[in-house]
C-alpha cells in the first residue's frame, strides 16, 4: 500500500495565528477523545483502510482539524465507511465525500472546538470506539497530551493510520516526531501505538500580567505624586498671622 502524506488541517498554514475566540473555563481538567484514533475500529471492519487526521490546537485552548477516513475502492459498499456527526455539532463539523489515490471515503472538517465537543466525535467509531482514545489536558502553562491507539487486531498491511498536531507553543517532550510546535505520530498495524507529548502553552485563562503591571505603575505614579506634595509643604510651611 502506498502511504500518502497525511492532509493538512483546513485552517492557515500556520495554525497558532488564529485569534482567540473568547475565554473558556478555569484550570479544570479537560479530555480530547480524538477523531483518529476513535475511528480506528473502522479498520477491523474494512480491512485496509485510510485514517489520517491533522489537528491544530489553538491559544485559546481551541481545536482546528480535518480527519480522512477511507478505504480502497470505498468497501464495503463503494462509498467507504460511514459517518455519523453527534447532532449538537451538525453545525459545527463538516462531512463531504473524500476520493484520492483509489481511495473513498469521507473528510471531516471543524474549525474552532472545544477539547468537550471534539470528544463528542468519539461517536463516529461506534460502539467500538473504546479500542483507543487521547486525552489532552491543560495544566498550568502546558498542554499534556496521553493516549494510546490498538491496532493489534489490524492485519500487518492493512492500514494507513497518521495522526498531526499542531501546538500554539514549544514541545518540550514527546514520543513523536517534533517538527518545531508539530507532533507526527504513525501507527503501525498489528501494535499498540503509544501518544505522549508535553508542549510549553500559555494559559489563555492565566491573569494577564499586563494589567498588573499598569496597575502597579499607577501606583507607584500616585506614591511619587503624594511624596512630591509633601516635600513642598515641609519646605514651604504655611505662615502663620
Amino acid at each position: 500500500m502506498t502511504t500518502m502524506p497525511s492532509p493538512h488541517p483546513t485552517t492557515p498554514p500556520d495554525a497558532t495565528d488564529h485569534p482567540v475566540r473568547g475565554t473558556r473555563t478555569g484550570r479544570t481538567r479537560r479530555v480530547l477523545t480524538a477523531v483518529l484514533v476513535t475511528l480506528v475500529a473502522l479498520l477491523t471492519l474494512s480491512g485496509c483502510a485510510r485514517v489520517q487526521a491533522g489537528l491544530a490546537v489553538q491559544p485559546d485552548d481551541t481545536v482546528d482539524g480535518d480527519v480522512v477516513i477511507a478505504t480502497p475502492g470505498g468497501a464495503p459498499d463503494g462509498k467507504g465507511p460511514a459517518i455519523t456527526v453527534p447532532p449538537e455539532l451538525a453545525d459545527d463539523v463538516d462531512v463531504a465525500p473524500y476520493s484520492q489515490d483509489g481511495y473513498v471515503g469521507s473528510k471531516i472538517t471543524f474549525t474552532g472546538l472545544t477539547f468537550e465537543q471534539v470528544s463528542k466525535l468519539n461517536l463516529l467509531g461506534g460502539v467500538a470506539g473504546g479500542r483507543a482514545d487521547l486525552e489532552l489536558r491543560r495544566v498550568g502553562g502546558r498542554i499534556a497530551v496521553q493516549g494510546r491507539a490498538d491496532l493489534t487486531t489490524v492485519p500487518v498491511d492493512g492500514a494507513d493510520v497518521q495522526l498531526r498536531i499542531n501546538f500554539p507553543g514549544e514541545v518540550v517532550e514527546t514520543n513523536g516526531e517534533p517538527d518545531g510546535g508539530q507532533v507526527n505520530w504513525t501507527f503501525a498495524p498489528g501494535e499498540v501505538g503509544q501518544i505522549n507529548a508535553s508542549v510549553a502553552a500559555t494559559d489563555p485563562n492565566a491573569p494577564s500580567t499586563v494589567g498588573w503591571t499598569l496597575f502597579l505603575g499607577a501606583l507607584v505614579v500616585a506614591a511619587a505624586g503624594v511624596a512630591v506634595v509633601l516635600a513642598k509643604r515641609n519646605r514651604n510651611p504655611p505662615v502663620r498671622t
